[in-house]
């Protein structure tokens, strides 16, 4: 039988779980999953300064969000992991949808239409090559 309270026990078990590479999350980004998985798509497994170039120069909406999320998670590396840019490339980065807000398109004769504007989640964790 294990030693120590529950909470003890579990914060034990989940510190060693924990993922020890840096990441960035965004939460209710205001694309379709569909849309930002088209940028991070060209960005998976380049190493930053390339990833950071691609990004730059597509003119996709969801590229601006996408590279500001990678600066965050390279602010990360550097800061609480103390590791160099030059050696980081994007490990994983994938979306997964988030709460879909439901709108009216009023049609003829009375009728509506519904229009859902999709949300999604965005998550980017780098490694050191």
């Amino acid at each position: 039988m294990a030693k120590g309270h529950r909470s003890q026990i579990k914060r034990e078990r989940n510190e060693n779980n924990r993922e020890k590479r840096p990441s960035a999350k965004v939460s209710y980004a205001r694309m379709s999953v569909q849309k930002a998985s088209l940028v991070l798509d060209a960005i998976r497994g380049k190493d930053v300064e390339t990833a950071l170039g691609i990004l730059t120069y597509s003119p996709r909406y969801a590229s601006s969000v996408i590279k500001k999320l990678l600066e965050s998670a390279v602010a990360n590396a550097e800061n609480n992991n103390g590791m160099s840019k030059n050696n980081l490339y994007v490990a994983e980065c994938y979306a997964g949808r988030a709460s879909t807000m439901k709108r009216i398109q009023p049609r003829a004769q009375g009728r509506a239409y519904r229009i859902l504007k999709r949300n999604s989640h965005i998550t980017i964790v780098l490694d050191e090559k």
